[in-house]
């Protein structure tokens, strides 16, 4: 059995590379010489406007210990049928039975002990077992194997070992976007496309607003971004209760990562009932921690579809199209009052005003309480980590995305809070998510107040690997983060200017639509021509 234990030290390519950048982003006359880990590490760094810099590093080498491999599947339990088995780990027991069947089928086992690193409200320590066969330098050999184990009735599939989150120095190619905020005369802004119902590529929302630059940001499900929205001060998406985000405000010059919980609450009649979302299909919440009953939990849990059918939602003009069904709803104006009580779901949404959808028992609910002419009374209410309400002003922006990477000038990922160590047996998605390398994209704040927009180009097999979410954190420390966060990656990770695509995506078709993205505007004095690379 090969053991795999957790590497706490920070990467010299890491080192190397934030040694770079900071030569790269001080005057020319100040540069601090490079260090000799630096010898592996190009750059190529351009200015898209006074005080804005832009910098693609490499890093990172392949070496031997980079081969495909294929993984075979564990059952959930420890007698379970290998045939569509599920689990890329496992407790040993069960591991160690799936060798056994390997070697009788006439292939050669490993069992490898995957650990995950330490976490902020984590210790580090054994996530399970992983079984794999075969060693290749490119994917058609594992791929044929592959092919051949399937037959045998494996559930099978091929990995690149460099991409298992434990290389510390396996390639990358990572893109930082810095903006001095004393230079720069923008601002950071949160964009979606026409409407919440719908996504749009980056450059698309780069273009329509005239941005300089820009990056993804929230999650989407149902084509529309997931988790607590706030854009100038409006409040247009469920809150995931006590996940991780950014407030921003004053143009992005004010940036803290915090966690936030919402809880909207309508008055009608006299009665006072808990709105369960906001802009977001009725009965459906994306990555749990909603209220009101969900199931199968209202914790957080990243990726995982919970299901309520009694809701109230509340959809505004921003969404679009509210979704039809069966149920009840109330149109209301812009002052609030119901202009119509419905017995079925779908009315268009006023100007300024807004809908209330009910589903199962909430229909009733809304049918007894509301009436033409009267008043429906909404209360908004958004809270930081320590339990302080958030005002929402205009010029307030707030997105849920996460985990929270790096706080106080310090990696803290807050992984379980934040669902993505997934609750129960199964560690599949902690370990495909989590732990493995990935395309990440990543916002945090230096000391100074300098904005960082970085993205890992990942999924690149020799070329960029990607990071574990840990991996995530320490590059930003690296860079000088004093706070980060984590934003949507894998297929979604994209960083680019108004001049096109910086970064890689790690989708086949390219660049991917998304839910949300930030947006860097320029000021009046900011609208110059790019300056040519400096190599």
């Amino acid at each position: 059995m090969q053991r795999r234990s957790p590497r706490q030290h920070r990467p010299l390519s890491l080192l190397a590379a934030a040694a770079v950048l900071s030569a790269a982003s001080a005057p020319l006359a100040q540069a601090r010489p490079a260090a000799p880990d630096t010898a592996r590490v190009t750059r190529v760094t351009r200015t898209p406007a006074p005080g804005v810099t832009l910098t693609s590093l490499t890093y990172g080498q392949r070496d031997a210990d980079d081969v495909w491999t294929v993984q075979v599947n564990l059952p959930e339990r420890a007698d379970g049928p290998l045939a569509g088995a599920p689990m890329a780990l496992g407790p040993r027991g069960t591991a160690l039975r799936v060798a056994e069947a390997l070697r009788a089928g006439g292939f050669e086992p490993r069992v490898e002990e995957v650990t995950a690193p330490a976490y902020a409200d984590r210790p580090p320590g054994v996530l399970g077992w992983t079984v794999r066969t075969g060693r290749y330098a490119d994917e058609a050999g594992a791929a044929e194997l592959a092919g051949r184990l399937r037959a045998a009735g494996f559930t099978v599939r091929t990995r690149y070992t460099a991409q298992d989150g434990t290389d510390e120095d396996a390639p990358q190619r990572v893109h930082v976007l810095r903006v001095d905020p004393d230079a720069f005369g923008g601002r950071l802004v949160a964009d979606h496309g026409p409407t919440l119902h719908g996504t749009e590529r980056l450059t698309a929302l780069i273009g329509a607003a005239g941005a300089l630059a820009g990056i993804n940001a929230q999650w989407f499900y149902d084509d529309a971004p997931g988790g607590l929205y706030v854009k100038d001060g409006r409040l247009l998406g469920s809150a995931t209760r006590g996940r991780a985000g950014i407030l921003l405000e004053r143009g992005g010059r004010s940036l803290s990562v915090d966690t936030f919980t919402a809880r909207v609450t309508v008055t009608a009649g006299g009665e006072t009932a808990e709105v369960d979302g906001v802009n977001r299909l009725p009965g459906t919440i994306w990555n749990c921690g909603g209220v009101g009953g969900d199931l199968p939990t209202e914790r957080p849990q990243h990726d995982l579809r919970c299901t309520d059918p009694s809701e109230l939602v509340r959809f505004t003009p921003e969404w679009g199209a509210p979704p039809a069904g069966p149920g009840a709803e109330a149109v209301l104006d812009a002052r609030g009052v119901v202009t119509e009580v419905r017995a079925e779901r779908g009315a268009a949404v006023p100007p300024g005003g807004s809908t209330l959808q009910a589903t199962g028992d909430a229909a009733a609910w809304l049918l007894r309480t509301a009436r033409t002419g009267g008043v429906l009374v909404f209360d908004e209410r958004v809270r930081d980590g320590r339990g302080r309400q958030v005002p929402l002003r205009p010029g307030t922006t707030i997105l849920q995305v996460g985990p929270a990477l790096v706080r106080d000038g310090r990696v803290a990922v807050n992984a379980v809070a934040d669902g993505v160590v997934r609750d129960g047996p199964d560690q599949t998605f902690t370990y495909d998510w989590t732990v493995r390398a990935n395309p990440r994209s990543m916002i945090g704040v230096d000391d100074r107040g300098g904005l960082l927009l970085v993205v890992a180009d990942g999924r690149r097999p020799g070329v960029s690997e990607g990071l574990g979410i840990d991996g995530a954190a320490r590059l930003m420390v690296s860079l000088g983060a004093r706070e980060a966060l984590n934003l949507d990656g894998g297929g979604s990770s994209v960083l680019a200017t108004s001049e096109g695509v910086v970064s890689h995506p790690s989708d086949a078709t390219g660049e991917r639509s998304l839910g949300t993205g930030l947006l860097l505007l320029p000021g009046a004095a900011d609208r110059r021509a790019a300056a040519p690379p400096v190599s």
